[in-house]
């Protein structure tokens, strides 16, 4: 099978084998080439451990601490006609590189928010860990199943009091635009806090803590972004950021429950990156495309895997933590510079169609785009035949 990227709207329904792997490959490199943190972790739990942040945890802690991990992900597996989807590849080729580098590492495929599923990966620590050090909780879904009643949530990306007219990178069309988004009623914000927010994080802890699996000690880190006053209305002062608003109100109730065994739980404030998530995001592509056109030219933008890497050096396992009033690490501090921030508003103010590849770096987001997908890696061949059906080793 020769494979091309399907892309529909801001959606690649497919992947490829050797790019994914490559990618994977290029973030353990990096890894393996900066410094890391006098401290470690030893024994690393990642919910979410397919893509994005989450996989960058994973990469961090096992290739630059030499951590064995315990990786969660709920991904699709390829058939003799379809591809399987980035996430799976992604985890084939860090259990490939892992397995290499002699780095215990095991997977389970599965819905995160079960019941099965923690179970499952409990059995699994105490039969071969003996305790978890570190949890790194970087779950995106657009729909929760509650584990006891059975209730299926969904999330919505809405603004909330009024709807919200603004501009708008056309990802399909590629011209500048408006859209229109329309304010969320009471049912669909508290969908979203039930999906997006601290819920299922809780969860995961207390079942970890119940079970008696959870070092003396032990962090975890939750993600979300913040931004600032150009997402607000569609993000951070919407139904994603009520949701994200329940992260907080979670770290706080996991650091009293677990008080007892020294428990730090801290939700972390991470730069905006293209994710398919982010991608549906109206007003995202324009905010990111513009972004990376101002950090780049400051040669300080952080991609997922650099983000990672400096929060376990500068805040998960430093002494001195960079911490905001609501005690979550700050890891977004350069994106969010007043002069940054300025600059990005100068982009987005100015910006049309016909200066899209002048004023913003649309080509670059659009580049990442495709390399979550395994496509437009240097040094893969895009052109040669391959067998999609790439299997890793996991507990299901």
């Amino acid at each position: 099978m020769v494979i091309k990227p399907k892309i529909r709207g801001f959606i690649c329904t497919n992947a490829h084998p050797v790019g994914c792997e490559a990618h994977v490959n290029e973030q353990i490199a990096y890894v393996k080439a900066h410094k890391q943190a006098d401290k470690k972790p030893k024994n690393v739990l990642v919910i979410g451990a397919s893509t994005g942040y989450g996989l960058a945890s994973r990469i961090t802690a096992a290739f630059g601490n030499d951590a064995k991990t315990l990786g969660i992900f709920f991904e699709k597996p390829p058939t003799e006609r379809k591809t399987g989807s980035a996430g799976w590849y992604n985890t084939a080729a860090f259990q490939k590189a892992a397995d290499k580098a002699g780095i215990w590492s095991k997977n389970i495929n599965g819905d995160a928010f079960s019941h099965e599923i923690k179970a499952k990966a409990i059995e699994t620590i105490k039969a071969e860990l003996g305790d978890i050090d570190l949890v790194v909780y970087s779950l995106a879904s657009p729909r929760r199943t509650d584990p006891d009643t059975g209730e299926i949530y969904s999330s919505t990306l809405k603004p909330i009091g009024q709807s919200v007219t603004t501009k708008n990178l056309n990802t399909s069309k590629r011209i500048i635009d408006e859209v229109s988004v329309e304010a969320a009623n009471d049912e669909e914000i508290q969908g979203t806090i039930d999906v997006m927010g601290g819920a299922d994080w809780e969860l995961w802890i207390n079942a970890l803590q119940q079970a008696g699996v959870l070092a003396n000690g032990f962090k975890s880190v939750a993600y979300t972004y913040i931004g600032k006053e150009l997402t607000w209305p569609i993000y951070g002062k919407a139904t994603i950021g009520k949701a994200k608003e329940d992260l907080d109100r979670a770290a706080s109730a996991i650091n009293d429950a677990t008080a007892s065994i020294n428990g730090a739980a801290h939700v972390t404030s991470l730069n905006a990156v293209v994710t398919q998530a982010s991608s549906a995001i109206p007003i995202m592509p324009l905010y990111i495309s513009a972004m990376f056109k101002v950090m780049k030219a400051d040669g300080n933008y952080e991609g997922c895997i650099e983000q990672i890497q400096n929060l376990f050096i500068e805040n998960i396992y430093s002494e001195t933590p960079r911490l905001d009033e609501q005690n979550r690490y700050r890891q977004n501090y350069k994106e969010l510079e007043d002069s940054v921030q300025q600059r990005i508003t100068d982009v987005w103010n100015t910006v049309d169609t016909d200066t899209i590849d002048e004023l913003t770096d649309y080509i670059g987001y659009h580049q990442e785009f495709l390399q979550l997908f395994g496509f437009g890696i240097d040094g893969v061949d895009y052109d040669a035949d391959l067998n999609p059906e790439v299997m890793i080793n996991h507990l299901d």
